[in-house]
This record gives structure tokens, sequence and C-alpha cells, in this order.
């Protein structure tokens, strides 16, 4: 699904990433941790096209294309979605209208026509009922006056909606109380399927407790240093970054 080869990107004069190689499969989900400063939402930015991070070396494919010859609306209509650390406000659009229209670009991009009005709002209750989400949060405007975890449980209803093929959270847990945790957990795992695949970015070790990881990667100082499983988690947890 994506493969990452010898990638090295920058942000101005100084690099960041300096030869990160990954490959992720389908239905799989695959963690990377490290301290703050590696290079981890460098990583989810390159991915996603943020035009200030400039890509110096190596190659992405995704699903078979050059991502990185590809605008930032064009990865998302390729099925790649983004879980921003700090979501932004967007007053006066409810939660209904934006992603009536996130729905409309994705499908037009795809060559399908818009969903009637019926069709759109009874996809929404399902989606919605999947993720024990109140019907009447979807009047809400997009983020406005919303505590962590509603910012949270948005974004993973937008999830939801879109139905992407490679989901990012870029430590989308920061800050977080344990309630929170558990939302986007229970987001990710409801979501979860054969074809759809994850990659979440964080430095810490407790959503990876509800979110179990098929692979965990340590990227530090702009490497991914140690691959592995479970033992990873363990290890970061009980002696930190530093024994890498």
């Amino acid at each position: 699904m994506l493969s990452i080869q010898n990638l090295h990107a920058a942000i101005g004069d100084k690099e960041i990433l300096k030869g990160i190689d990954l490959t992720i499969g389908p239905g799989e989900v695959h963690a990377v941790m490290g301290p703050n400063g590696a290079g981890k939402s460098t990583l989810s930015a390159v991915l996603t096209g943020r035009p200030d991070y400039e890509v110096t070396d190596g190659s992405v494919t995704f699903m078979g294309r050059n991502l990185l010859e590809m605008s930032p609306e064009e990865r998302s209509w390729a099925g790649i979605f983004l879980s921003f650390q700090y979501p932004v406000e967007i007053p006066g659009v409810s939660i209904t209208a934006f992603m009536k229209a996130a729905l409309a670009a994705r499908r037009k991009a795809q060559g399908l026509p818009e969903l009637k009005a019926g069709e759109f709002l009874k996809l929404q209750k399902e989606k919605m009922a999947q993720l024990k989400m109140n019907p009447d949060f979807a009047k809400r405007e997009v983020n406005v006056g919303f505590s962590g975890g509603e910012k949270k449980r948005n974004e993973i209803f937008q999830m939801a909606m879109l139905e992407p093929v490679l989901s990012i959270l870029d430590e989308t847990d920061s800050g977080l109380d344990v309630d929170a945790l558990k939302i986007v957990a229970d987001g990710v795992n409801a979501l979860r399927t054969p074809e759809r695949s994850s990659i979440i970015i964080t430095h810490y070790h407790k959503l990876l407790e509800y979110v179990q990881p098929d692979v965990v990667h340590v990227l530090k100082a702009g490497r991914i240093v140690k691959t592995g499983g479970r033992e990873l988690i363990e290890a970061i947890e009980s002696k930190g970054f530093d024994q890498f």
C-alpha cells in the first residue's frame, strides 16, 4: 500500500528526515514512536503534502502512484486522512455541512455522483451510531467550544465518513485524559478492516495499550533506528528512548 524509500526532507535549511524506509501493507497498523524533535510530525506533513516541507531525496509510493507528485487534495481524494494534533475551529460551519462538502469533493474526484440529502443523512446516522455518538453532535459548529475529547471524537467521525485507505494519527493523543484516549482508540478499532491501514505517531505508550499495532518503529534524529513488535513499547516505557 505505502512504500517509503530513503526519504529525506527539510524545512528551510534544516534537514529533519535523514533517510526513512518504511513499508505498510493493507490492514496493518504501524506505530511510530520517538522523542520530541525526532521528525515524527515532519513525516506526517510530508506524507500529506504540506508545502513548507521540501523532499530532498527518496521516494514515496501509495497504491502504485508517486505520492510526491500529488497535491494535498489529490492525496486526500486517493484515501489518505490526517488526524491533527490540534484540530482547528471553523465558526459558522456545522459538522454536517462540513462533512457533506468533504464527502462530495472526494466522490467527485472518484467520478461518483454526490449523495442525495437523504442518503447522506442516513450514512451520517449510521456512522455516528457505530461510534456511539449523539446525533445532535452533527449540528454543532466544527470544533467550536469543543473539549479535547470532543475534538478527537469529531476527527474519528470524519475518518468514519470518508473511509480512508490510510489514516495518519499525528500525536492525536497529546494532552488527552484516559477517557478521551479511549474515545480515539475505540473509534480507530471500530473502523479497522483488512483493507485499511493506519500510522499512529506518538511519543506516549498509553494509546497503544488500547490500539494494538502490528509493527512498532522508533524514530530518532530523523531516522528509524529500531523496528519490532510490542516489546519495543515495553522497552520504551521502562528505559525511555535513550537506549536506542
